[in-house]
């Protein structure tokens, strides 16, 4: 009797563990630091480099350092940031340019924060297709949340 009544502690104990692991899990994408890193998110890449192609607000959020990093064959590919803020100020003044045509559907599809670091996958959706699954990972530097990195798969 007695041994049945410790492995009955000893499964309460395992369940309360769980439980707890469960909710520090869901609590690590909630709070002031989840709702700073959408914010950099929503308003750096989602409306800087997409909708809105403003590459002031690029530069605010992104860290200078940041790169785009895909694979070429065995080799890595790193499109650093002022190279994309560039393209996009060029993009944007370019005389065909038609910004009624440029709406992006943009989600944060899970967001993940754990102190000074955050990782995000993102949707980006056009006329109803998913065009790009990306993964950005931020840091929180003295100056603020900043997108460190981007990885992504384009979808076609």
């Amino acid at each position: 009797m007695k041994r049945l009544q410790s492995v009955s502690i000893l499964a309460a104990v395992a369940v309360l563990a769980i439980t707890v692991v469960v909710i520090v899990s869901a609590q690590s994408s909630t709070g002031a630091d989840a709702d700073a890193v959408r914010a950099v998110i929503e308003k750096s890449y989602f409306h800087g480099a997409f909708n809105e192609l403003n590459p002031d607000a690029m530069r605010a959020g992104f860290h200078p350092d940041f790169a785009i990093f895909s694979a070429d064959g065995d080799a890595m590919a790193k499109y650093p940031i002022a190279a994309w803020a560039e393209s996009v100020a060029k993009r944007k003044s370019s005389p065909g340019f038609d910004p009624q045509k440029n709406k992006w559907d943009c989600r944060i599809v899970t967001l993940d924060v754990t102190a000074g670091a955050a990782a995000a996958k993102v949707e980006l959706s056009r006329n109803g297709k998913l065009v790009y699954t990306d993964y950005l990972s931020l840091l929180r530097f003295s100056s603020g949340w900043r997108i460190a990195a981007k990885v992504y798969q384009e979808h076609k």
